[in-house]
């Protein structure tokens, strides 16, 4: 193996709670009516497909599709930058362990491109990835597997000698269909579904990653 793919939302850095609360201020904001049952069904989504699911659900007027993703995004970005260290634990020892091993190192989102900077610079790895990709410029998102493809061929990698961290089945999904090791971040999360995992990371902090070699 010679290349880990991280996926970022919940393995790089904890901002699935601060993706609810923008979706929730903007939306609402919208006139959206959400729910804890309609939130579920959009948890997995790219930023565009949860605002064409609301707006579907709850049309708006005045304002593009388009206008208010970005509403989203800016506030994404603005609560990443206010938010105190929501790190993940051990990460950045872990990073420092597979560059010293001469790994590649990259990562792959469903979350817009332009909210990686920002993810990166608040958790303080951005100096660890060679490379980071965005299903915003695939034509579906995870669980399509467009989005690890196209970071193994950044890195110049084939698929099958890719690793790939995921903390959601539809991305461990994703990674498997693209022909990748599967590690399932768990984190605490007890209801993740872990039939697709090759191996199981309980957190960065407890794992050997002297088995990828």
């Amino acid at each position: 193996m010679r290349a880990v793919i991280f996926d970022m939302d919940g393995v790089v850095i904890d901002s699935e709670p601060l993706w609810k609360r923008a979706e929730y201020e903007v939306f609402s904001y919208m006139g959206v009516k959400i729910t804890d049952e309609l939130s579920a069904i959009t948890k997995m989504m790219t930023t565009s497909e949860v605002t064409k699911f609301w707006y579907n659900k709850y049309p708006w007027q005045n304002k593009s599709l388009e206008e208010v993703e970005q509403m989203v995004i800016s506030r994404v970005i603005e609560l990443i930058d206010e938010a105190g260290d929501n790190g993940i634990k051990g990460l950045n020892c872990f990073l420092e362990n597979l560059k010293s091993n001469n790994f590649k190192i990259g990562l792959a989102t469903n979350s817009p491109y332009k909210i990686i900077p920002a993810v990166l610079k608040k958790a303080r790895v951005t100096q660890y990835f060679d490379v980071i990709s965005s299903a915003e410029f695939e034509e579906r998102g995870k669980p399509d597997p467009a989005v690890y493809l196209t970071t193994a061929k950044k890195l110049n990698i084939v698929p099958e000698n890719c690793i790939v961290i995921e903390d959601s089945y539809s991305g461990m999904q994703a990674a498997k269909n693209a022909g990748m090791t599967v590690v399932a971040f768990i984190n605490g999360n007890t209801d993740l579904n872990l039939n697709l995992a090759d191996y199981n990371m309980e957190s960065f902090e407890n794992f050997d990653s002297n088995i990828f070699q």
